[in-house]
């Protein structure tokens, strides 16, 4: 499974933008998809997780501004991010797991990561 993130960039506080997960290869072995972030000098920590069910968690810090689904018929994961913060000042990681996912890292029970897209939010 390969797993291509896009949409990140520079934005001012307040405002919002979307990620874009491209996955490809052995799609039919997925069961979980998530979002993941790492700010620099910080552990990678979980931001959201889909499941085939479209069944979603969210790390309650985040819950409410950020939203997360996905498009099975184009293989595509997506992450709305709105009012965003500095402190959302991160890459961010897109990951799919053959399995239940978990809620402890540092792979959350991951099998497949792509190489991240990085978010920038100016005060």
């Amino acid at each position: 499974v390969h797993l291509v993130e896009s949409g990140g960039g520079l934005v001012q506080a307040g405002g919002s933008l979307r990620l874009s997960c491209a996955a490809s290869g052995s799609i039919f072995s997925i069961n979980a998809m998530g979002w993941f972030r790492q700010a620099p000098g910080k552990e990678r920590e979980l931001v959201a997780v889909i499941s085939t069910g479209s069944i979603t968690y969210y790390v309650n810090s985040l819950r409410g501004r950020f939203t997360i689904s996905r498009d099975n018929a184009k293989n595509t994961l997506y992450l709305q991010m709105n009012r965003l913060k500095p402190d959302d000042t991160a890459m961010y990681y897109c990951a799919a797991a053959r399995g239940s996912f978990s809620d402890s890292g540092p792979d959350y029970g991951m099998d497949y990561w792509g190489k991240g897209t990085l978010v920038t939010v100016s005060a």
